[in-house]
């Protein structure tokens, strides 16, 4: 497993684009487990909080969201979400090739992706006179998308280039204050690896020990590190990460609850089962009833 922790970190994730609307635009309510997981992906991401409370863990760092609350991702950010309470958000993915004739006009068009840390932060300043003009873009963003009426992509597409010129021209700031949390690039790295050999080996009986000797570091920095990076404790994750598997199998096949206990690392069914109880709201039974 060391070899695993030495060959590389999380997988960047693909994501799948039509090559002529190359757009995802969805809403979600409450935070999916694939959200709640540490993930980076090779498109670029917008999100606004339509309602509701959370956070935001961005390389690292922790961003408290509200309503009305505009983020942005880059494709070299790792991040994920968690929620407090009644969140919905939009979630806008696209690939910035589209806008590849708009470069040409507008070099800096994407300069808010890509200078991202440097003279733009993930979160917009929620107290900046131009919010409202963007949250309104995005939500007509959005009625278009959703609608598919005659001209909707080129409509999407010009709303798009609004968005981003606007952040460009207007949120730009040569005085960005980076938050002193302790964690450098290398650290960050490091738990990124643990990460997918954690996800890879789910199953394994890990403990803290077992968990910091793959980044080389005692148990106390590896477990602060980790909290301070993904948000929550190391072996809180790995529960995670097991009854993600659990549900996947509940979902789509006829094996037995006590079978998939031991298939996702659970030493017995009552842990299971009160694991489950706890963090998904359900008994696993209740579950695969709820799927049937």
């Amino acid at each position: 497993m060391e070899s695993s922790l030495r060959e590389g970190a999380i997988p960047k994730e693909k994501v799948k684009l039509a090559q002529k609307y190359p757009l995802i635009v969805v809403e979600t309510v409450g935070v999916t487990s694939l959200y709640q997981r540490l993930h980076w992906h090779d498109v670029l991401e917008i999100n606004l909080i339509k309602s509701g409370t959370g956070h935001y863990i961005i390389n690292g760092q922790s961003y408290p969201f509200q309503q009305g609350d505009i983020f942005l991702m880059n494709s070299n950010d790792l991040h994920c979400a968690y929620e407090s309470n009644d969140l919905v958000m939009l979630v806008i993915t696209f690939d910035p090739s589209w806008f590849i004739h708009g470069l040409r006009i507008d070099p800096e068009l994407l300069s808010p992706f890509r200078e991202m840390g440097r003279h733009f932060t993930n979160r917009l300043d929620r107290d900046h006179p131009q919010m409202a003009m963007l949250r309104e873009l995005l939500l007509e963003l959005q009625q278009e998308h959703d609608q598919e009426r005659r001209s909707y992509a080129t409509l999407v597409h010009s709303i798009m280039l609004r968005f981003l010129a606007i952040v460009n021209r207007d949120f730009r700031s040569d005085g960005i204050h980076h938050h002193d949390n302790g964690i450098s690039e290398q650290q960050l790295e490091k738990m990124r690896q643990v990460i997918m050999v954690m996800e890879q080996h789910y199953a394994h009986p890990w403990t803290l020990e077992e968990l910091a000797s793959l980044a080389f570091l005692s148990p106390s920095r590896f477990s602060d590190l980790f909290k301070r990076s993904v948000g929550m404790p190391p072996l809180l994750y790995l529960i995670q990460i097991r009854l993600e598997r659990a549900v996947t199998l509940l979902e789509n096949g006829s094996m037995k609850i006590t079978d998939i206990a031991l298939e996702c690392g659970f030493r017995t069914l009552t842990n299971f089962n009160r694991l489950f109880k706890k963090h998904v709201g359900v008994t696993p039974k209740a579950s695969r009833k709820h799927q049937c």
